[in-house]
């Protein structure tokens, strides 16, 4: 998305920008739905609430917070005091995200250059307050982490249903990188991009966070290089001792993986290493590997890419999808074949984050040790990384 400049403007207005999506809160209230079918009895949401900063259990929150807020973010919000919005300067608007638009502005009481994310939804809509709350509460339990876009703060009133998100300033993402007068990466550059990742997403799943998005322009790059995930619009809870139900209905479909395609309600980290052996194969070809235009055809790429399951699978499965989109044919798996001109230790690692059964991507802790990671030539250093002109996010 290119940047929109004008004139610089003080946060004042109430618009209709940014409004939720109806498929994001679908996603949101069909996950719910499935989450009860589960438990056949209403229950508190643990994904809602635990792990959230503690303070004194059942202090009240801070004066000045909406009482919507507080009834679906709780905990997450002790500690912090809401922003007034017009303490905060718009510069432009500089991109899109899931359910929000994004603009550069200046916190004129700190001086810096900050993102808001404006999030607006109509009604009271209990359902999508949850699912605006919940984006709150996993980026504070995230905390700071040098690879995790980092919530500064929120604006908000109680006379209007929109809210602003505080992150950190950053200059561009790996998409409009890649896409700059066609870049070409080097294996030290990919690298680092690809170890920077990792120690983003294994920080993730250690707090027991599936990001459900991962994608190039959903990758934040600094003017250091650093890189950030973000938009954890998508993101949720799991427990990997405990298995609820979750979503399908996730991932950007260029980097969504078979067992989702296929119906999954129960899954892991093995979604989020799909997306990073989707990006790595992007970085080092420079375009999507499997660009599906429809769930059908993504499939189909990803089967003749990767191999189809065996006729056991396909016998015992029970997955939603299964018996409609079983191929005619089996296909074998040719992901060596087909990037044979890349480095072999860069499609070992691609082999393993693509394998089709999701329990043999291992984790990210485990692909930061493979040796695409410990063998020349060795990551660049992320200050001589490239970079394109600011304001050119996607």
């Amino acid at each position: 998305m290119g940047s929109n400049h004008g004139k610089s403007s003080t946060i004042r207005d109430q618009s209709v920008e940014g409004t939720v999506s109806s498929d994001v809160v679908e996603t949101f209230v069909a996950e719910k739905k499935e989450e009860i079918l589960h438990t056949r009895r209403r229950k508190p949401n643990p994904r809602l609430s635990r792990g959230v900063p503690k303070g004194i259990e059942g202090e009240l929150v801070v004066v000045g917070w909406p009482n919507w807020l507080v009834a679906v973010a709780g905990d997450a919000l002790n500690g912090w005091l809401p922003r007034r919005a017009d303490t905060f300067e718009k510069l432009a608007k500089i991109g899109q995200g899931t359910y929000s638009n994004v603009y550069k502005a200046r916190d004129c009481l700190l001086n810096k250059a900050v993102a808001l994310k404006k999030v607006r939804f109509d009604n009271l809509d209990p359902e999508s307050a949850k699912f605006i709350a919940r984006e709150i509460i996993i980026l504070r339990r995230l905390g700071d982490h040098p690879n995790v876009i980092k919530l500064e703060g929120v604006i908000t009133t109680k006379m209007s249903f929109s809210l602003y998100l505080v992150f950190e300033c950053m200059e561009y993402d790996l998409k409009a990188i890649q896409e700059q007068e066609r870049v070409k990466f080097s294996e030290p550059e990919i690298k680092c991009y690809m170890n920077q990742l990792l120690k983003g997403l294994d920080h993730c799943h250690s707090r027991g966070i599936l990001h459900r998005d991962v994608k190039t322009s959903n990758l934040l790059v600094d003017k250091d290089g650093i890189l950030k995930i973000a938009d954890f619009g998508l993101s949720t809870f799991f427990d990997p001792e405990q298995s609820i139900p979750l979503t399908s209905r996730i991932v950007t479909l260029f980097y969504r993986p078979p067992e989702l395609l296929l119906g999954s309600n129960y899954y892991g980290v093995g979604v989020d290493l799909w997306g990073v052996g989707c990006v790595l194969g992007e970085l080092f070809t420079g375009k999507p590997i499997m660009p599906g235009r429809t769930e059908v055809e993504q499939l189909h790429k990803i089967f003749k890419l990767c191999g189809s399951p065996s006729d056991d699978f396909w016998l015992q499965s029970k997955l939603p999808n299964a018996k409609i989109l079983k191929p005619i044919k089996p296909y074998r798996r040719i992901l060596h074949t087909t990037f044979h001109d890349l480095p072999a230790a860069a499609v070992g690692l691609m082999d393993t984050l693509l394998s089709i059964t999701a329990e043999y991507r291992g984790t990210a802790a485990l692909a930061l040790q493979n040796e695409f990671f410990t063998t020349e030539p060795f990551a660049c250093d992320p200050s001589s990384l490239p970079q394109c002109p600011p304001q050119q996010r996607d």
